[in-house]
C-alpha cells in the first residue's frame, strides 16, 4: 500500500499489468445497452449495464483479489491468507486462495446473507463471524487479533485497486465513447480503479460514486471537503454499499470523482427488477444501486454505463424486494 496518502495514485500502467494477469481468474464481462423505462422519457439518455455478477464468483471482487494473492511471496502464502468483508471480497480472496493453492479465512459480518456464506463455505474458506463494528474497526486498523496469517484488505490496497481498475480498462475499450460510469461505493476500491483507468485515457469521462440513503458517507464527505463519519448509518438490504466513514487513506482516491448520487432504498429495489426484467440478471443491492442512480439522470446525459458490480443475494430476499414493486425506477426528479 502507498506510504505517502496525501499523493496516493494508482498508475495505469499497474491496471495494464493486473490485466495481463486477472483472466487467469476473472472473465471479461459484457457490456450491454438496455431500453429505457417507457415512463422515463430521458431521449438524452443511453444505459449500458456492465455485467460484473457474470464474474465465477457472482462479483467483481475476484479481480482485485486474486491480483493481490498472485504477486504474494511464498511465504505469505505459506502463513495463509485472511480477510474482512461483507461477503464479496470474501469470495474473491477465497477463489483467489484456492487458485494459487493457499489457506483462507474470513471474517464475515453477520449482516452476510446466507447466499454469501454458502458460497464461502464451497469455495474452502473458514468463516469467523463479526458484528459490523468489529469488522469496519479491522477495516480501518488493517488487521485483528482475531485472525491469523496474510491479511488482504478488501479495498484499501494499491493491488486489490489496481485488480479493480481492470474493469475501467474494459469499458473504455468496448465503448469508447462513454460519457459517464456509475459504480457503487463500499470502501471505494472500485471507483478508485476505474477513474485510475479512464482518467488518463478519457479524462473528460465522469465517474460517480452511487450510495444508499442509509449509507453514504462519500456525499457527506465531499460536502465537507474531508472524511466525515456518517452517523445515520443503518443497516440495509444493500449490504455491499454504503459504510459508516471515508477511510483517510481512501479519502485521495475519492474526492476527484464527480460526485456521488445518494438514492432511497425504493429506488434501488425498482432498479433490481428493472434489471431482471430487461438483462435478465439477478443484481444484488449495491449493484442496483449504480443502476438507480444512472437511471435517475443525475450522472448527466449521454452514454452512462452502472457498473453491475455483483449478484450475490439470497433469492428469497430477491424475491421479496422486487414484488412490491410497482413503479418505474428512479422516475424522481432530484435537485
Amino acid at each position: 500500500m502507498s506510504t505517502t496518502v496525501r499523493a496516493r495514485q494508482i498508475a495505469l500502467t499497474a491496471i495494464r499489468d493486473a490485466a495481463s494477469a486477472v483472466y487467469a481468474a476473472a472473465i471479461r464481462t459484457p457490456l450491454i445497452q438496455v431500453e429505457l423505462p417507457a415512463a422515463l422519457t430521458r431521449p438524452d439518455l443511453e444505459l449500458y449495464l456492465k455485467l460484473e455478477l457474470l464474474q465465477p464468483i457472482g462479483s467483481f471482487k475476484i479481480r482485485g483479489a486474486y491480483n493481490v494473492l498472485r504477486q504474494l511471496r511464498s511465504h505469505d502464502l505459506e502463513q495463509g491468507v485472511w480477510t474482512v468483508s461483507a461477503g464479496n471480497a470474501a469470495q474473491g480472496v477465497a477463489y483467489a486462495a484456492r487458485k494459487v493453492g493457499a489457506r483462507c479465512s474470513v471474517m464475515v459480518m453477520d449482516t452476510a446473507p446466507q447466499t454469501k456464506l454458502d458460497a464461502i463455505e464451497r469455495l474452502g474458506a473458514t468463516i469467523v463471524k463479526a458484528t459490523y463494528d468489529e469488522c469496519w474497526q479491522t477495516v480501518e486498523r488493517h488487521g485483528s487479533d482475531r485472525m491469523i496469517g496474510h491479511f488482504v484488505h478488501p479495498f484499501d490496497d494499491d493491488r486489490f485497486i489496481a485488480g479493480n481498475g481492470t474493469v475501467g480498462l474494459e469499458i473504455i475499450e468496448d465503448l469508447p465513447d462513454v460519457d459517464a460510469i456509475v459504480a457503487p461505493l463500499g470502501g471505494g476500491g472500485l471507483l478508485s480503479g476505474i477513474a485510475a483507468a479512464v482518467r488518463e485515457q478519457r479524462p473528460q469521462v465522469r465517474v460517480y460514486a452511487a450510495e444508499p440513503e442509509t449509507a453514504s458517507p462519500l456525499n457527506a464527505s465531499l460536502a465537507a471537503g474531508h472524511p466525515i463519519y456518517f452517523d445515520r448509518w443503518r443497516a440495509s438490504f444493500v449490504d455491499g454499499a454504503g459504510g459508516k466513514s471515508v477511510l483517510e487513506t481512501m479519502w485521495p482516491l475519492l474526492q476527484g470523482l464527480a460526485g456521488s448520487i445518494v438514492v432511497t432504498l425504493d429506488e434501488v429495489a425498482q432498479s433490481m427488477r428493472f434489471a431482471a426484467e430487461r438483462a435478465h440478471v439477478v443484481a444484488e443491492g449495491a449493484a442496483g444501486c449504480a443502476i438507480a442512480a444512472a437511471l435517475s439522470g443525475r450522472a448527466g446525459p449521454g452514454k452512462v454505463v452502472a457498473v453491475v458490480s455483483g449478484g450475490n443475494i439470497d433469492l428469497s430476499t430477491f424475491a421479496t424486494l422486487i414484488g412490491p414493486c410497482t413503479h418505474q425506477p428512479a422516475t424522481t426528479n432530484h435537485s
